[in-house]
């Protein structure tokens, strides 16, 4: 499996504190293993982000991603709950 990052999930992760980064690489060594692995709770979203899913990260932190190809993901943002879905 290829994962890509947009710039716009590279410039939020930067601003994320210590923790969450070091739980943010679990959650992506999990997702290469098995993207459906139940501690990630992978969903689908609807609405305005129908066509991509979403991860837990910790605690309400998302990252929400999109398949481009069937070997090939790119992660687009990672924000808390509420602030991603506005």
């Amino acid at each position: 499996m290829n994962i890509r990052f947009h710039k716009n999930f590279e410039k939020r992760y930067k601003g994320l504190p210590k923790k969450k980064k070091e739980k943010l690489k679990e959650k992506v060594s999990v997702f290469l293993k098995d993207e459906f692995d139940p501690i990630l709770n992978n969903h689908s979203l609807k609405g305005k982000h129908a066509g991509y899913r979403s991860i837990n990260v910790a605690g309400d932190l998302r990252a929400i991603y999109k398949r481009e190809a069937s070997k090939r993901i790119i992660f687009v943002t990672i924000d808390i709950h509420s602030n991603l879905y506005k």
